[in-house]
């Protein structure tokens, strides 16, 4: 039995919770996601809270049932509350800036970077150095997290680049100078 998918979701105020056949939409007062269930997988809407339950006891249907309540428990949580994700850009001159729709960033390239945000991500810029990137599907958060970091992805040695703000990175030795003569 799947320890996450037996656990029901609790719908707050102000969210609603369509279910139509497979698909499950979520309006909240952030925004509206839909998500549409594999044919394994069972939703049910009990008042203010939706449970999620399987057809069959096979293995995959198995493998989606606590997949399936995370995606529906993330969008309920999207809608209501939103979510974030902090980048931190490290280097001399490296630095960002938000307006509007879009995100400059200056990382050491000899242009800078206007990347366009898509719908629904807002981002913030504390301090030059610190990205906020905010909005309520979490998936799309974390793939605009990963597109930006990847314009300049920390490297080892002196840790320059764009990171999480909870990300380590593993620094590297750098060369030895010669010993002896």
């Amino acid at each position: 039995m799947s320890r996450i998918g037996v656990l029901p979701i609790n719908v707050p105020t102000g969210v609603e919770v369509t279910l139509s056949g497979a698909d499950v939409k979520v309006k909240g007062p952030k925004g509206e996601l839909d998500l549409t269930v594999r044919e394994e997988i069972t939703v049910a809407l009990d008042g203010a809270q939706v449970s999620v339950g399987r057809v069959d006891d096979t293995r995959s249907s198995r493998a989606l049932h606590g997949l399936s309540r995370s995606l529906i428990a993330n969008m309920i949580k999207g809608v209501s509350e939103g979510f974030e994700k902090r980048l931190e850009i490290v280097g001399v001159g490296y630095k960002a800036e938000a307006s509007g729709g879009t995100l400059k960033l200056l990382l050491g390239f000899s242009h800078p970077i206007d990347y366009k945000l898509p719908k629904g991500i807002t981002a913030e810029v504390e301090r030059l150095t610190t990205v906020i990137l905010r909005g309520y599907d979490k998936q799309l958060l974390g793939q605009t997290a990963a597109e930006v970091r990847s314009f300049r992805p920390p490297e080892p040695y002196k840790g320059k680049g764009v990171k999480y703000a909870d990300e380590t990175i593993r620094r590297k030795a750098g060369k030895a100078g010669k010993v002896g003569g």
